[in-house]
């Protein structure tokens, strides 16, 4: 395997399993180079806390952006999660355009939404301009949520493939090369993983858990990202991670002191099995 140097661009969550602090690790087990840059940092993660603390990092962006091509520092991809502003977007473009390297990959997840609204800190403004990021990503990564607010689509909790293929398609006219749209669910036993690309579309189907838990998009990011650049196609690198955040839940599900995130250290071990084999 190829020795890679990824950069992904997030959040710090210092507690709570989530951005950052589950991409570096994950993405490091995967064998690659991992560099940051930190978009905030926060106490804890948003979700189920008292309250959290938080630093925006957004005027520290460009100085360390322009540290980078003095030290004539690139890397192989990119990949972007949570961001917080329309400004940050705007140095990822940057970033994407001028630090990696031309044959690199361009990964971005528009982490803004879930369960059919935004979250509080977004509006349409950023969703619009949210897509001129997808527009240049080689692979986006939505939710349903996501994916209809970024195609101009409805809503819906209960929908069938001809609804999931207008969204694809809506985000491929964006300028998204490959969609993989997570939690596309058909059924109330299952639950999966869209992949659309130049070969059509694959629908990964995995086993629906009765609960949900923070932080598993930022898993199953991750491990996609890490195990695509370890060389597996772009079907079996999300099989891989949808089996991965799968086992996650299944290793803390009867925690209930642990409601924050999930488990994903103990299994590092299986992810990287699965990237070998």
């Amino acid at each position: 395997m190829e020795y890679k140097r990824i950069l992904s661009v997030q959040d710090i969550s210092c507690v709570g399993q989530c951005s950052l602090t589950v991409a570096l690790p994950i993405l490091s087990a995967c064998g690659h180079e991992t560099a940051i840059l930190p978009a905030a940092v926060l106490s804890n993660h948003t979700g189920g806390f008292k309250g959290f603390t938080c630093r925006d990092l957004t005027s520290d962006m460009p100085d360390i952006i322009k540290q980078w091509e003095i030290e004539g520092i690139t890397f192989d991809g990119a990949y972007t999660g949570y961001l917080g502003s329309s400004e940050q977007i705007a140095y990822v473009k940057d970033i994407f355009a001028r630090l990696v390297s031309p044959s690199g990959l361009r990964i971005v997840d528009p982490a803004m939404a879930d369960g059919g609204k935004l979250y509080p800190a977004f509006d349409m403004d950023f969703v619009e301009v949210m897509k001129s990021l997808v527009a240049v990503a080689d692979v986006t990564l939505p939710n349903i949520t996501e994916a209809s607010l970024l195609t101009g689509n409805e809503y819906k909790e209960s929908y069938d493939e001809e609804y999931t293929e207008k969204l694809v398609k809506g985000l491929h006219e964006l300028g998204a090369k490959t969609v993989i749209m997570t939690g596309v669910s058909y059924n109330d036993e299952s639950t999966g993983i869209l992949v659309s690309d130049e070969n059509g579309i694959n629908y990964i189907r995995h086993e629906k858990m009765p609960i949900s838990c923070h932080g598993t998009g930022d898993v199953f990011a991750s491990a996609f990202v890490g195990s695509y650049l370890a060389g597996k196609d772009k079907a079996e690198a999300a099989r891989i991670a949808g089996e991965y955040v799968l086992s996650c839940i299944k290793n803390t599900i009867d925690d209930k002191e642990h409601w924050y995130g999930v488990k994903f250290e103990p299994l590092l071990g299986d992810l990287i099995s699965a990237i070998r084999g």
